[in-house]
């Protein structure tokens, strides 16, 4: 996975820009509302555990003995990461990227049971011809099957053909699938993605990340760090995939895929989510249906929408989002104050007719509600805080995302959707469903039949608790000892939805850009430094000062007066926020925040810092919270506290 150093950077620079020039005032279409029906109620789900290859005692060439597994099929480390992906299209068998450990010296035939490979595994009970409930595919692959391939095999995801899979940026195929007994690696080949980056198609093309295969088997979305503005920013894209069976240029000459009609998702000309006004160089103008792809996170079972983390609609709470790639209609998916980042939607025809969201957030833990509790605030101080606010979400291993279900519509009034795993007594360190110190990880993923879930999970360990963190650390209770877990979620009550035809999705998104070779994508643009006025939409108005030392150069500071503030009519906002960011590392960010904000009607509530104000300083890296003075948020006569000092 790419550093959190490197995410939070590019996220910060993705949704938050540079300075602009004025725009035209915001003509993207509204966010889609209409009727919306009571909440759902809850639903019965199980969820059970899948095997695992299993844990080697330690990470020692040859300690995957033949009394660790007598079938010879690999080990896996104690404490190695794993990665779940999707179901195949059979619906019976789940992807997970595994690292092996232990494998003998060559030429033992078990020797290629090591490092990053690609397993399927079984989720039915029943078993492979060998006994195992799991296979490796890549493992063994001969090396001209897989020429130029990258070792990454990250966020695996399976082709509707059933013969491909998606696994970092390489497509892994078998002409017969993968199920079948008779599989051997001599079958299996790792072909290459590439990216055109230069004019003249030279190089071995773009750095991509975070990878997502379009439901048409055919086109691609992805993630670039971009450097090009003299600053760390990223970018995302969407193009077709071309098999190039003898490519003459570009690296390497060898079969590939060939990423072609690119689309860079982003204009420059078309309404931003902050933006000045026109006539009005004094204003300042917000624009909640603007598209802003931050991070792109998938697309819809349909095909007909991608899915990202986007521009914050409301102070510090960082959600998730849909556009049509046709008509770059926006729907907000998430609202809730909490973190959000993995997301998957169902294929259509769940219980209301609709596609349903599943999410990793960190809702229900209370971790950011001190920080976005509050709602209606606009998304002014972000400017300089996203970066710090997104890493109080983690404590380093302990991580607060678990897995929710949430309708078609949203969250809504007290609706905050369904926790999957809630299931079991909650002791920590027990290993029931519900154990809080397993913390769910990137990216949960639906079944094509709409009835199953499957999301993994990692323990807590240190540094995050022993030690001299205020938390304990628990022994792992899986097999082996080992700290990962994938889990299938069942949701019992749901009939199978039919595999529907996917039409093949248009080459260009009219919203976005057609990306050049060679041309570096366009900067984002923000308002620069100087005194504004932001009016309510209903009523009021803030007065707002962004600081800088130049123009054209970043914010670095953001000050907000709300007098009678009130976008809804309903929720009245007054008072002072303000907050300055400097970085005393390259990877800390300190962040100086004084805020006495109150605000009255339905959502009534106070965010207030104490005398002096609230200093944080958090490293984005390992993202170990340090904080002199509180911020402290009161919503409903209930009071949200920041979390203490290293946990």
């Amino acid at each position: 996975m790419e550093s959190l150093l490197l995410y939070l950077w590019a996220l910060f620079n993705c949704l938050f820009g540079l300075p602009q020039v004025h725009q035209k005032p915001p003509t993207s279409p509204p966010l889609l509302q209409g009727h919306i029906p009571p909440p759902p109620a809850p639903e019965p789900i199980t969820v059970i555990e899948l095997p695992l290859p299993p844990v080697a005692p330690d990470n020692r060439e040859g300690s995957c003995s033949s009394e660790v597994n007598p079938a010879r099929t690999g080990c896996i480390g104690r404490t190695t990461q794993i990665q779940s992906g999707n179901f195949l299209p059979d619906n019976l068998h789940v992807l997970s990227m595994v690292h092996f450990v232990g494998a003998p010296a060559a030429p033992d035939p078990a020797s290629i049971f090591q490092g990053e490979q690609l397993i399927i595994i079984k989720i039915d009970g029943t078993l492979f011809a060998n006994g195992d409930s799991w296979r490796c595919i890549t493992c063994g692959v001969p090396d001209h099957n897989s020429v130029g391939a990258t070792s990454k095999l990250d966020y695996p995801q399976a082709f509707r053909d059933g013969r491909r899979i998606l696994a970092g940026a390489n497509i892994i195929q078998a002409a017969h699938g993968f199920t079948g007994d008779d599989l051997t690696p001599d079958q299996v080949h790792i072909i290459p993605i590439r990216w055109k980056t230069t004019a003249d198609n030279s190089g071995p093309g773009g750095s991509m990340r975070e990878l997502r295969l379009h439901p048409d088997d055919v086109h691609l979305g992805w993630s670039a760090f971009s450097f090009d503005t003299g600053s760390l920013g990223q970018y995302c894209y969407y193009g077709r995939l071309a098999f190039s069976p003898s490519p003459s240029s570009g690296l390497p000459l060898a079969p590939r895929y060939d990423l072609t009609s690119v689309n860079l998702l982003y204009d420059p000309v078309a309404s931003q989510p902050l933006a000045v006004h026109p006539t009005d160089p004094s204003r300042l103008l917000l624009n909640a249906s603007a598209i802003s792809v931050g991070e792109l996170r998938g697309f819809s079972a349909s095909g007909k929408e991608v899915t990202y983390v986007g521009s914050p609609s409301e102070s510090s709470n960082i959600d998730v989002f849909a556009a049509d790639l046709v008509t770059g209609a926006v729907r907000r998916l998430t609202s809730h104050p909490e973190y959000v980042d993995p997301v998957d939607l169902s294929p259509e025809g769940g219980p209301d007719g609709g596609a349903w969201t599943v999410v990793m957030d960190t809702r229900g833990s209370g971790r950011q509600m001190f920080l976005a509790g509050l709602r209606r605030i606009p998304p002014l101080t972000d400017l300089v805080t996203v970066a710090a606010v997104a890493s109080v979400r983690n404590n380093g291993y302990r991580r607060f995302f678990q897995p929710w279900l949430i309708d078609r519509h949203g969250d809504r009034g007290t609706y905050m959707g369904q926790k999957i795993n809630a299931a079991g007594d909650g002791i920590p360190g027990g290993g029931a469903i519900n154990d809080p110190e397993w913390n769910g990880m990137a990216d949960p993923k639906w079944s094509g039949d709409g009835t199953r879930i499957a999301y993994w999970q990692a323990l807590t360990r240190s540094p995050a608790c022993g030690g001299d963190n205020l938390l304990p650390c628990y022994e792992s209770t899986a097999q082996g000892g080992r700290t990962a877990r994938l889990m299938v979620a069942h949701l019992t009550s749901r009939p199978a939805v039919a595999r529907a035809a996917i039409e093949v999705a248009a080459d260009v998104v009219p919203w976005g850009t057609m990306y050049v070779p060679g041309v570096a994508a366009p900067r984002r643009l923000l308002p620069g430094p100087g005194a504004y006025t932001l009016f309510g939409r209903a009523a009021g108005w803030a007065n707002v000062t962004l600081a800088g030392k130049q123009i054209g150069g970043p914010i670095e500071g953001v000050k907000v007066e709300y007098y009678d503030f009130s976008d809804d009519g309903e929720n009245v906002l007054t008072g002072l926020e303000r907050v300055a960011a400097w970085y005393s590392s390259p990877t800390t960010v300190n962040i100086d925040w004084d805020s006495d904000l109150d605000q009255t009607g339905p959502d009534a509530g106070t965010k207030k810092t104490s005398p002096g104000g609230f200093h944080v300083r958090i490293d984005i890296l390992d993202n170990k919270f340090e904080a002199n003075g509180t911020l402290t948020t009161v919503v409903g006569g209930k009071t949200y506290l920041q979390p203490a000092n290293g946990t």
